[in-house]
């Protein structure tokens, strides 16, 4: 098992990575001191992992909802689930969530604990890759809405991150690829020796080698622990961390959350913002087919859905990046060195936006 820390002050906590931590006995309840837990999984995950996940908090009053799967739930209707529950069950603050589940479970139970009472415990058991190296660190919580992705939500810090990397043998090839754009992500906004490691080691993760897993999901875990330890609100670096999401953000809301997974967004969404990198002058072409290839075999989609320039870039302003009605983009002056740019010129962007959002003959 591997172990390293979010640095917080008095919000800081543990990340455990490894496989057959939801066996371990002790380890979940060691992670909650409260003896009230409520468990937030979803239709896909609770039938594999629940029963195993309660024997682990044995001792503990349990109580579970279970969601229906899809990014296209992750809606407040469906949060007042995990509302419901908690109030039939007669739980207190000194009450804790548990998600068992990828980033969407996470997301609505950290933001459900974020808000009932004014903030109860929760811990993280992520269950897919993308949830393992992003989404279940760093206290991001939250819901959709028609309008714009994750516009509802909290800062809310889990009090660990449990990382059982024997869940991912259960995880579609399809999802395995997605949270892939997330690890690579790392090695582009601050680490080309790690990305230079992924393009050497991409075939043994898509076979679930376990050694490549666990030392991918630290490292993308160290990177991010980083930089939220340094800008836990994402008053400025937090922000590198987004790399692709407000392009990617554009093709999930635009095409209804769920057509594209949000993994493969993100990966579309790099390889625009690579595209005007350089056409900013900060990465040359052969930059540009390094990510676009490294991409490719990791089996991402690298052609944007056809949604149009115009409405990209107006579904882009209601990003939670914009300030001052300015759109602020994750790129990068060089591969393993990210920017947050504030002022990108109108005509490079809606030359990248024209070149990936419209109609292809």
């Amino acid at each position: 098992m591997e172990r390293l820390h979010i640095e917080l002050g008095e919000r800081s906590y543990p990340i455990l990575v490894g496989p057959g931590l939801l066996g371990e006995a002790g380890l979940l309840a060691g992670a909650i001191a409260a003896r009230d837990v409520l468990v937030v999984s979803n239709t896909t995950v609770a039938p594999l992992y629940l029963a195993r996940l309660g024997h682990g908090l044995a001792g503990k009053r349990l109580a579970e909802v279970v969601l229906p799967d899809g990014e296209r739930f992750k809606t407040l209707e469906t949060l007042s689930r995990v509302f419901d529950a908690l109030v039939e069950h007669r739980m207190n603050r000194d009450a804790c969530v548990v998600a068992l589940g990828g980033g969407v479970v996470g997301d609505m139970a950290g933001f459900a604990a974020a808000c009932y009472q004014r903030g109860v415990d929760y811990v993280q058991v992520p269950t897919t890759l993308l949830a393992q190296v992003d989404s279940s660190v760093g206290g991001k919580t939250g819901v959709n809405h028609p309008l714009g992705k994750n516009l509802i939500g909290a800062f809310h810090q889990p009090r660990a991150v449990i990382s059982d990397t024997d869940t991912l043998r259960t995880l579609p090839p399809r999802e395995l690829r997605a949270g892939l754009a997330e690890v690579i992500k790392y090695g582009l906004i601050a680490d080309e020796t790690f990305l230079g490691w992924l393009e050497g080691n991409l075939e043994a993760l898509l076979a679930l080698d376990p050694a490549a897993l666990v030392y991918a999901i630290r490292r993308s875990c160290e990177v991010k622990a980083e930089i939220v330890a340094e800008d836990e609100r994402e008053h400025g670096r937090r922000a590198l961390l987004n790399l692709g999401h407000t392009f990617g953000h554009a093709i999930e809301t635009a095409t209804g959350y769920g057509e594209w997974l949000h993994g493969e967004a993100v990966g579309a969404g790099m390889l625009m913002a690579a595209d005007l990198s350089c056409r900013l002058g900060w990465l040359a072409p052969a930059d540009v087919d390094r990510v676009r290839a490294l991409l490719a075999r990791a089996g991402l989609p690298l052609a944007s859905p056809p949604i149009g320039a115009g409405r990209a870039l107006a579904l882009m302003g209601m990003d939670k990046k914009v300030l001052a009605g300015r759109i602020r983009l994750v790129l990068l002056r060089r591969i393993g060195d990210g920017v947050v740019e504030g002022s990108c010129p109108a005509d490079a962007l809606q030359a990248t936006l024209a070149a990936h959002f419209e109609a292809r003959a």
